[in-house]
């Protein structure tokens, strides 16, 4: 099971050189990726949680891939219905090209009805645009010369494709936990990547994701969640208690059950809503994700 770093490029933490310390330690410790997320207007619901300085994920990600050598860098998510296909299959190719075929392509729906307002997107049909805008994507990327889509919300002709430097492509995650994601996990993606579940709650979308994968004759996508990652002084409560938080035993009895599970891929995420302020003190961080690592990657 490989393990991952989700890097807080939003608030008062998300300077560039708290960025590249701990893109370089995750280098550095053996970790295998690491991500960042995205929005690109800030609304107030958004805010709540994510408030400005909001460092856009195709910029960060290729100025990290001069500031890393070997992890990979990845999106935890792409929000794909507010760009258009053209333009993300673009961004994302170009970084895998920059990065040396480092890329991980996390996509979701998104859920902030104002940003989706904000910017001139339409929130009821997310859904269906974020499938037609992952085909529309692979068909650019795997495109020889000129490609054509059609489809019901986003449809062009003529385009020129642009391949990635992975063959055949960028592994692509689909974000979100409930059952529609991971229907769109089976159907479009090469795995499932939701955030912040108990364990009852990754054993049961995980036994749904194998029936639907039965279900159409698909296989089964890797599971590749994302976790909390903050270790406490002492246990914490096991009713109800999310995943990555805990004592230090707590956290790596978690990544052994999810390894258990059959995990491929597991992120950690070192910033617990609305503690933004905890984002601040890069040494605390680090600290934890030093102790973590030789526990586990050395």
């Amino acid at each position: 099971m490989k393990l991952g770093v989700n890097l807080v490029n939003f608030g008062p933490g998300s300077d560039p050189e708290a960025l590249a310390l701990w893109a370089r330690t995750a280098d550095d410790l053996g970790y295998d990726s690491v991500l960042v997320s995205d929005h690109v207007a800030v609304t107030s619901d958004v805010a709540e949680s994510y408030p400005e300085t909001f460092q856009d994920p195709f910029v960060t990600l290729a100025w990290l891939a001069g500031q890393t050598s070997r992890v990979r860098l990845g999106t935890t998510v792409v929000i794909l219905p507010y760009r258009h296909p053209a333009l993300t299959a673009r961004l994302a190719a170009n970084i895998d090209h920059m990065s040396g075929g480092r890329l991980i392509f996390g996509v979701g729906a998104g859920w902030s009805r104002l940003e989706f307002i904000a910017l001139g997107v339409p929130f009821e049909t997310r859904g269906r645009m974020t499938d037609e805008y992952i085909e529309a994507i692979k068909a650019l990327w795997a495109g020889d010369g000129e490609v054509s889509y059609e489809g019901e919300t986003i449809a062009f002709t003529g385009v020129s494709a642009i391949p990635p430097l992975q063959a055949p492509r960028p592994r692509i995650w689909v974000g979100g936990n409930a059952s529609l994601s991971i229907r769109r996990a089976v159907v479009h993606g090469d795995g499932w990547h939701p955030i912040n579940q108990t364990r009852q709650e990754f054993w049961d979308g995980a036994a749904e994701m194998g029936q639907i994968a039965n279900d159409l004759g698909h296989p089964v996508p890797d599971l590749c969640p994302r976790i909390q990652f903050k270790i406490t002084d002492g246990a914490v409560e096991e009713v109800d208690r999310i995943m990555g938080i805990g004592s230090l035993d707590q956290v790596l009895d978690d990544l052994r059950y999810l390894e258990d599970m059959g995990s491929a891929h597991v992120t950690l995420d070192r910033y617990v809503a609305p503690d933004l302020e905890a984002t601040t003190h890069q040494e605390v961080g680090l600290k934890m994700l030093t102790t973590l690592a030789e526990r586990l990657l050395h």
